[in-house]
């Protein structure tokens, strides 16, 4: 595509481009509605957009916040957004609907409970459906973070579905990974707080406040014994435990410092650079993964007969290895291409 075609966003690419770098977010939107497209036609233009705006992008603070539902997150990222905002930051915040992925499309469910936040001209918030993706991260995440990036956003905050599904997707996302814990939760939640100790960068007890403050400070006591016994995921830094209310707005300073002395530590040890070096490989490698199974699934060889292997599996009457196999069989790969 030539920059002087005209995208779907009906504009050049370099007009785009520039209105992108200009904050203009009207246009930073549409170019996100382009990125976040299926439609074939469209690929072609959203990887010509994400590929000239790469030289943009790479300076903002990647955060990303997990945690289980009712944990606080839209509070906290709402409380958390306005606290930078108010000290010059520009904050974007990339939030999956959970309820989206019944709908096909979003609801804006995060603007309503980020009301201070959405109407912050500093701010830029995008509910974007899952899509049933793997740990709740929408298919387009990471190009829509290098477009906020390229639009002048210094922080950028993913949200997200913290629905007990693998948070790996996330982490392989962001610089930081925090992970946000209730006080006193429940022996039903110990599976999904395990899997993610294991993946915090900082780990932060929601709701502190009022008859919740003596819980939250045993909580965070149990949490640093817990981590003790892992192995830290970086050299020279150790997770910190912190207890916090999003709604009081209580610990939020200390967060912040916490999450920016992860960043320093992580650029003296030479580990920054690395880990988004290895970040942008794995998103090769996905989006590689999606376009062939997109190509295998377009198949006419499988047209007629995928409904009725999947059907198969589904009823427990062919092994998924087998359906595998049939399907191999049925796009021409030989015993020495599998």
């Amino acid at each position: 595509m030539t920059k002087a075609a005209i995208l779907p966003t009906g504009l050049s690419l370099d007009e785009t481009v520039s209105r992108i770098r200009a904050g203009d977010r009207a246009m930073l939107a549409r170019a996100i509605t382009l990125v976040e497209s299926r439609k074939p036609e469209h690929r072609r233009a959203a990887a010509d957009l994400v590929q000239a705006v790469l030289p943009l992008t790479g300076m903002a603070r990647r955060i990303g916040i997990t945690g289980v539902p009712g944990v606080g997150k839209s509070t906290l990222i709402d409380q958390l957004g306005v606290n930078l905002t108010r000290e010059g930051h520009r904050v974007a915040v990339l939030a999956v609907d959970p309820s989206s992925a019944r709908t096909g499309g979003s609801i804006l469910g995060d603007k309503t409970r980020m009301a201070r936040l959405a109407g912050d001209d500093r701010a830029f918030i995008r509910p974007s459906p899952s899509a049933g993706t793997l740990g709740g991260v929408a298919a387009r995440t990471r190009e829509t973070l290098l477009l906020c990036e390229a639009a002048g956003f210094d922080v950028v905050i993913v949200e997200t579905m913290g629905t007990g599904q693998s948070e790996t997707a996330v982490a392989d996302l962001v610089d930081a990974f925090l992970v946000l814990m209730l006080p006193g939760a429940g022996d039903e939640l110990q599976g999904i707080k395990k899997g993610v100790l294991e993946l915090a960068d900082v780990i932060a007890v929601n709701k502190a406040d009022g008859e919740n403050a003596d819980r939250a400070r045993r909580a965070a006591a149990d949490y640093r014994a817990a981590l003790r016994i892992l192995a830290p995921q970086a050299e020279g830094w150790t997770p910190p435990v912190l207890t916090i209310s999003g709604l009081a707005d209580q610990g939020l300073d200390a967060l912040w410092e916490k999450l920016e002395a992860h960043r320093d530590a992580m650029k003296g040890a030479g580990a920054f650079e690395a880990r988004r070096r290895d970040q942008q490989v794995k998103w090769m490698w996905a989006m590689l993964e999606e376009r062939l199974l997109g190509l295998v699934r377009a198949r006419s060889e499988l047209a007629g007969r995928l409904p009725a292997i999947e059907g198969e599996v589904r009823q427990g009457t062919l092994a998924p290895s087998a359906a595998v196999e049939e399907i191999a069989r049925l796009i021409g790969l030989n015993e020495a291409d599998r």
